[in-house]
């Protein structure tokens, strides 16, 4: 009896599959940068959220979603454990109560202040790490094909 999906197909795609490469490149990452942020009490994810949230004005919950690519509700649940540890607020927005703020607070700049320098040097050691593989474009050119797919 033969199989419906021939074994061919599952090596097509497990050679091919942008989706499949991109998401085991994304996990490699993540490992790395967790294990770099571990001892400032971070995952990668935090970190990302936590530099969502640095900007001059508190952005409203939709935009961070949108630039994390998280839906809102992912993204309430991931702000739950910064709220609790103090590194962020949600508050309503003056200009429209049905809306959302998110803040740093002053533990969590000064936390954020600490893991940039982590994040500044694993980053320019993967990025070190892809220019010396031959035949690979530069990393710039790989996060310009990301942010096209993203």
């Amino acid at each position: 009896m033969s199989k419906p999906v021939p074994f061919t197909t599952t090596l097509e795609v497990r050679d091919a599959c942008l989706c499949l490469h991109a998401q085991r490149a994304a996990r490699a990452l993540a490992r790395r940068f967790d294990e770099a942020l571990r001892p400032l009490g971070l995952t990668n994810g935090q970190f990302s959220l936590l530099m969502a949230l640095n900007r001059p004005e508190p952005p409203r919950l939709g935009a961070v979603a949108a630039l994390l690519a998280m839906d809102r509700t992912t993204l309430t649940a991931a702000l739950k454990p910064l709220e609790r540890d103090g590194l962020a607020t949600s508050e309503a927005d003056p200009a429209d109560r049905r809306s959302r703020r998110l803040r740093l607070t002053e533990p969590g700049e000064a936390l954020l202040a600490r893991a940039v320098p982590v994040w500044r040097a694993l980053h320019g050691a993967v990025e070190a790490e892809l220019a010396a593989m031959p035949g690979l474009p530069p990393a710039g050119a790989l996060r310009a094909a990301l942010r096209a797919l993203s």
